[in-house]
């Protein structure tokens, strides 16, 4: 347990934002499943009507320091192409 007022303010703080983080996680790992969900489907509409939230959430979670930046670009990118691939 922390001992000095500036640790138990720490502790709070550090709770508080454990509990927003797992919120966004959450919110972006349901974004990201429901477009690999319609990408293996291999439905192309779905896939590209799914696409534009992924990519608000994948933007907003690197916003909040949930993912870098460079991990938020990587994935943006490989679903683009993957959505590219599909007939």
């Amino acid at each position: 347990m922390p001992q000095t007022s500036s640790a138990k303010k720490a502790l709070r703080s550090s709770q508080r934002r454990r509990v927003i983080n797992d919120r966004w996680r959450g919110r972006l790992r349901a974004s990201i499943k429901e477009l690999k969900n319609a990408i293996t489907a291999g439905q192309k509409t779905a896939a590209l009507a799914a696409y534009p939230n992924a990519q608000k959430m994948i933007d907003r979670a690197a916003r909040h320091h949930i993912l870098t930046k460079q991990t938020a670009a990587r994935k943006k990118s490989r679903f683009t192409q993957a959505i590219a691939k599909l007939a």
